[in-house]
């Protein structure tokens, strides 16, 4: 069994097992000097920094941080040498914070520059990282990827269904769902395809996964909450899915909660999009704290 949390109310509800391992969940939060929403200095970004860097020391066993992007605002790296990776990661977030893996997925942001978002070979893009042993970066060996811990009877699905930037809009049908940041690539109708056909590989690769991992825990993740999902009916139900636990993260939307999301009953999901990157859209700002426990 395994519980998720607001950062600063980790309470148990029962007499528990022991606990075999912890994560943090933390999105949107690369703030920029020049572009930005509503948030006019980095101190909310910092000072989630700080705030993440004492859970983390509470806990004592935190195995890796998921990121659900949006990670430089506001046209993502260029490089895996861009200057942003300094002073928007390594400089806010301590080294002990950077010392488990980051898991990583791109937010709408990150493909403005990059120049995976214009080739279809995976290795092109300024954020792949296949090494989990390198902490210089984050682990995204791929644009959608799993990654299996048996320690923890854990399995970490990550998703690019940037095709649903505009999923807010009701009135659109799945045809008409397209990825609008396409227009600051350099690429724009290329884009167009390979966001597209990276949204089809990622409902193919949590199918496959929800059927073959032999984990009782599913941890998934992407750049957008689930409410951005109507036209999808059957990834919600399959996050839904009463036989395995699933705990679903997306962001986007600059807020931390679980009260905005679609629901996905009897498993959960949050929206951690309040990382101090763009604006706050709402009151909830931070993080989530993930506990996992011995009894599955």
């Amino acid at each position: 069994r395994w519980t998720v949390a607001a950062a600063a109310e980790v309470q148990a509800a029962q007499p528990r097992k022991k606990r075999v391992g912890s994560f943090l969940v933390l999105g949107d939060w690369g703030w920029d000097t020049a572009s930005h929403g509503n948030l006019f200095s980095r101190n909310c970004q910092s000072a989630i920094a700080e705030k993440m860097l004492g859970k983390m020391k509470d806990l004592g066993d935190v195995k890796f941080i998921v990121n659900v992007g949006d990670s430089f605002y506001p046209s993502g790296v260029s490089g895996r040498d861009d200057p942003q990776w300094d002073s928007k990661w390594r400089d806010v977030y301590p080294e002990k914070l950077r010392s488990v893996p980051w898991y990583s997925v791109y937010g709408n942001h990150d493909y403005h520059v990059d120049p995976g978002v214009c080739s279809w070979n995976p290795t092109d893009g300024a954020q792949i990282n296949s090494d989990i042993h390198d902490l210089s970066r984050f682990y995204m060996p791929g644009y959608n990827w799993f990654h299996e811990h048996p320690e923890l009877n854990l399995e970490v699905v990550a998703l690019d269904l940037n095709k649903f930037m505009d999923g807010w809009n009701r009135e659109l049908d799945y045809s008409h769902h397209q990825f609008w940041d396409c227009q600051w690539t350099a690429c724009p109708e290329a884009c167009k395809a390979i966001v597209e056909a990276r949204a089809t590989e990622a409902f193919d690769l949590f199918g496959k996964r929800l059927e073959k991992t032999k984990q009782k825990n599913m941890l998934v993740f992407s750049h957008y909450p689930t409410d951005y999902f109507s036209t999808v009916p059957q990834f919600v139900s399959n996050l839904s899915r009463p036989e395995r636990h699933i705990t679903y993260f997306g962001g986007h939307r600059h807020n931390t909660d679980k009260t905005t999301v679609a629901s996905t009953a009897p498993n959960k999901n949050w929206c951690v999009g309040g990382g101090g990157g763009w604006s706050c859209d709402g009151h909830e700002q931070g993080f989530v704290v993930g506990e996992i426990y011995e009894d599955g």
